[in-house]
Formats: structure tokens, C-alpha cells, sequence
């Protein structure tokens, strides 16, 4: 039951196949057995439970509110829970209820979907391993295949590995360089990062307001285009977002790739794409070559700049984003009071971690009166220089861009800790932050297992507002390459028919 995608639990739950309270139950059983992964800060047995004793009356009662009604859910620790503490996995938040629920958090409750937790992640999503929070790092459910540990991605590593161990159905990432993309091709499932302004980000802790997307994280492209069609439209609370050009809650069913051109973008043969990766990006083009799409090399030249303009801007954003952590209304406070002054140091100090700390002083030099112009507005130009290169190759008449999502399969342990987490992100980030960059929807579909049975993604980029074409070229990559799933015996399924065995057990 636990590997349903949405729509068939939504089924089964209506028929009463299973209950909520039963469907929530064996969810909550797969938290704790798998609690090994590190996946959760808070789990929220007692509010879930509840919560699904009312959706078990509403389907008895024959009024379900909507496909996700009884459907487990779990949403990075960065979304606002009314009532739940909301940490950013940081020291500075670790004692932080929040009064009220993000808009997408509250989208999902109307629906009646069941909360099973807040997921770990990089303290304040500054990372991209999820291995840098406070609260211990995420590991990967695929560990087993490599046969020592792998990290599961970031910063929304918890979100990514709560789908793969099947502790709930959906998730929610946060996405500003790649942050629901990555770890979702290192852990194996499909991430979506809508087009910019889709998605309400009210109630998102900030990390940065120019580029910050609510992610989506779920087994399938379809389960994805339903949550998307629930959570997508305007909200008066954040004047950033914009109304959908499509209720997308239904792809079609037969998607015909013929009419389709997909772009190669040649920058993105980048140094480091291991041969596995680059191997499954030949197979999927020509794929799409055989099955009569237009499949064509491109060229986006600024995409080299992108990670070093992605660093200045993200830094100063951080800088005036964190600066509302003072000790002083809400958060840390430090036992020092000799003066405020004192008492605002020590708490940021105590609070924030080296990540966070390096980001807000690299900021506040780039937003030196001496260094504004050579260092934000150069940055700024090159930004728009980046979303030109986009608007050309899809005004040529590119329908997708097809790309790998990370350079490899997912890294171990001791090998990612040991180098410091700018760099980290820089090697992370050089096939996801672009698109970020523009504004640009963006989905990663897993398509095969590495040479160490580890998953490898694959990403497509969309034009703004084609977030449901994008879904459905994604859809056609899924049903064809057949990824592994992750079976209720405890086995993988790989693609060549063997089976492995799991670490991931459910009932």
C-alpha cells in the first residue's frame, strides 16, 4: 500500500480498501523503522492521527475534498506549521512555533492531506547534501546499493528521503539552485521546480526571495502534476505570484513526441559528469531521436558564469534576509547582556553556523558602497544575460532542454564532508542553478541506476508557464526508461529484471 502512487491510494481510500487512520498508521510505522536515515526533525504523530480521523469522516461520509484527502504528506523544515516548530535545522530556530501555516503547507491541509513531519535539511537550505544542519545529517535510502553511506542530496535531502524510504507521498522541497532537484535524482524520485511565482512562497523562510520556489517531491511525474494543480495560483499574501495558465491536475494520457524538439545544450558537458551520467543523457536523446523528436545541440554561452553570479547574489540576499534574526522578538537569545550590541553578536554567533555566518559577511562586502557596482550590478547583468540565452533557444523553437541533473551518482559520506560546503555547491549546483536563474521550470525524472546501483536523474528545463508540457515530455521519459522501484518485499527491481536487496522495509 505504501508504494501506491497518489492517485491509486486516493482510489483505494475511496473504495475503502484502506482507511486514513490505517494508511496514516503504516506510514508512521515506516518512520520508525527507517529512522535510520535521519530523515525527520519533528514527526507529528498525534496532529496526523487527528488529522486522519477527520478525512476517514469525511470519505464515510462521501464528501472528500479533493485528491489528496487522507493522502500522507511531509514538508521541509523551512515551511511554516502553525503550532509546529519550525527550525531551518539551524540552532538559531530551535525552539521556533510559528502562528500561522505557509500558504502551499495550508493548500495541501485544505485538502485534507495528513502531515507525518517536517523533514531535515541544510541549516537555512545552504548546502547541498543536507549534511550541514543542525540536527545530524540525512542519509540516503539507497545506501544499501553502494553498500556504505551516501549522502542523499540537499538541502531538501529529508524531503527526498522521506519519498524514497516510503514514509509519505508527497513532500515538500525548497528550491533556489537546485535544492529539490538534486536530491531527488541522488535519492531516486521525481522533483519538480515550478515555473517562478507558481507557487506562493509565503510562509517560506527565506533564503533567497529572487530565486526561492517551493519544491514538490513525489514517486511519479503524474503524482506530481496533482499536486501541482493543487497548489498552484495567486495569493494575495505574496505579490510575487502569478495565475496558471493551466488547471493541470489532469496530463494526457497519450503524449506524442514527434512535434517535440529537445535541446542539447552544450555547455553542460561539464568537467566531472561521470560516464555513467553522460551514458544515460546519450541514451534518453536518442531515445527521444528514434521515437521521432527533433533533437538538436544548443547553446547557452553565460551558463559558466551562472554558479559564480549565483554565489554574489545569493550572499547578499542572505545577508539581508538574516539580519531579522536579532535575538530580540522571536528565535536564539544569548545569555550575554552586557549591551544589545553584545547580545545581537552572541546570538548570531551561538545561532547560525559557519555556512551561514560566511554567507552574510561575503554579503555585506559585496553590498560595500566601494564594491556595490563591481560586484551586484555585474552580477545582476550577467543574471539577465543568463534568462537572454534561455529566451533565444526556446524563442528557436526548443520545446525542452534535456540535461543531467547532478554530475554523478550520489557521493559518499566521508568523501562530501571533506571539502567545504561552497565548493560542495558549486559541483552540485552547475546543472540545476541556471534555471533558477531565469525563472524556469525544471523536473528531474530518475531513469536508471549507476554502475554502483545508485539512481542517476535526469533533468528537463522548460520555458516560463509550460510547467505541464514540461510534465508531460517528463511523463514520456518515465514510462519508457522504467526505472527501479523499491517493492513492499524489501527488494529493488532493477532494470535489467535482477533484484536486490533493500534496506527499506514496509508492511
Amino acid at each position: 500500500m505504501l508504494s501506491l502512487t497518489i492517485r491509486e491510494a486516493s482510489l483505494a481510500l475511496r473504495e475503502g480498501r484502506i482507511s486514513p487512520t490505517e494508511l496514516c498508521r503504516k506510514c508512521l510505522n515506516q518512520i520508525k523503522k527507517t529512522q535510520h536515515l535521519n530523515a525527520y526533525i519533528t514527526v507529528t504523530e498525534e496532529i496526523a492521527l487527528k488529522q486522519a480521523e477527520e478525512a476517514e469522516t469525511r470519505l464515510l461520509q462521501g464528501v472528500p475534498r479533493g485528491p489528496l484527502d487522507g493522502i500522507p504528506f511531509a514538508a521541509k523544515d523551512n515551511f511554516c506549521t502553525a503550532n509546529i516548530p519550525t527550525t531551518c535545522a539551524s540552532r538559531m530556530l530551535k525552539d521556533y512555533v510559528p502562528p500561522f501555516s505557509a500558504t502551499v503547507v495550508q493548500k495541501l491541509l485544505d485538502q485534507g492531506a495528513i502531515l507525518m513531519g517536517k523533514t531535515k535539511m541544510d541549516e537555512f537550505a545552504m548546502g547541498s547534501g543536507s549534511t550541514d544542519g543542525a540536527f545530524g545529517p540525512v542519509r540516503n535510502p539507497w545506501s544499501y546499493a553502494a553498500s556504505y553511506r551516501v549522502v542523499a542530496g540537499g538541502s531538501s535531502g529529508g524531503s527526498a528521503a522521506a519519498i524514497a524510504s516510503l514514509t509519505s507521498f508527497l513532500s515538500l522541497g525548497s528550491d533556489t539552485g537546485g535544492s529539490t532537484r538534486n536530491p531527488g535524482a541522488l535519492c531516486g524520485v521525481v522533483a519538480l521546480k515550478p515555473t517562478y511565482g507558481l507557487l506562493s512562497r509565503h510562509g517560506l523562510i527565506p533564503l533567497m526571495n529572487s530565486m526561492d520556489v517551493p519544491g514538490i517531491l513525489t514517486r511519479t511525474v503524474d503524482d506530481a502534476a496533482i499536486v501541482l494543480g493543487v497548489l498552484q495560483g495567486l495569493d494575495r499574501k505574496d505579490s510575487t505570484t502569478i495565475p496558471p495558465l493551466s488547471p493541470l491536475l489532469e496530463l494526457p494520457k497519450k503524449f506524442d513526441v514527434k512535434n517535440i524538439c529537445v535541446g542539447i545544450p552544450k555547455e553542460y558537458h561539464a568537467p566531472g559528469l561521470s560516464e555513467d551520467t553522460a551514458a544515460e543523457w546519450r541514451r534518453v536523446a536518442d531515445m527521444f531521436e528514434r521515437e521521432g523528436a527533433r533533437v538538436v545541440q544548443v547553446s547557452l554561452p553565460h551558463t559558466q558564469y551562472s554558479i559564480v553570479c549565483y554565489h554574489i547574489l545569493c550572499c547578499v540576499e542572505v545577508a539581508s534576509n538574516m539580519a531579522r534574526f536579532d535575538g530580540l522578538e522571536y528565535g536564539h537569545r544569548s545569555s550575554v547582556v552586557a549591551s544589545t550590541e553584545a547580545m545581537y553578536a552572541s546570538t548570531r554567533h551561538e545561532g547560525f553556523n559557519d555556512v551561514v555566518r560566511g554567507r552574510i559577511l561575503s554579503g555585506n562586502y559585496f553590498l560595500l558602497k566601494q564594491n556595490f557596482q563591481h560586484y551586484f550590478v555585474k552580477a545582476q547583468k550577467v543574471r539577465r544575460m543568463i534568462t537572454d540565452d534561455f529566451k533565444r533557444v526556446f524563442g528557436s523553437g526548443v520545446d525542452v532542454l534535456l540535461t543531467p541533473t547532478t554530475l554523478a551518482d550520489a557521493t559518499c559520506y566521508a568523501d562530501f564532508t571533506q571539502e567545504d560546503n561552497r565548493s560542495r555547491s558549486a559541483q552540485e549546483d552547475v546543472f540545476t542553478q541556471p534555471a533558477n536563474m531565469a525563472g524556469l521550470p525544471a523536473v528531474s525524472v530518475p531513469t536508471a541506476l549507476s554502475g554502483r546501483g545508485l539512481p542517476i536523474g535526469l533533468q528537463l528545463i522548460g520555458p516560463a508557464q509550460q510547467d505541464k508540457k514540461l510534465l508531460s515530455v517528463a511523463q514520456w521519459i518515465e514510462r519508457r526508461v522504467g526505472f527501479p522501484a523499491i517493492r513492499l518485499s524489501g527488494e529493488a527491481v532493477m532494470s535489467n529484471g535482477q533484484r536486490t536487496e533493500a534496506n527499506i522495509k514496509v508492511d
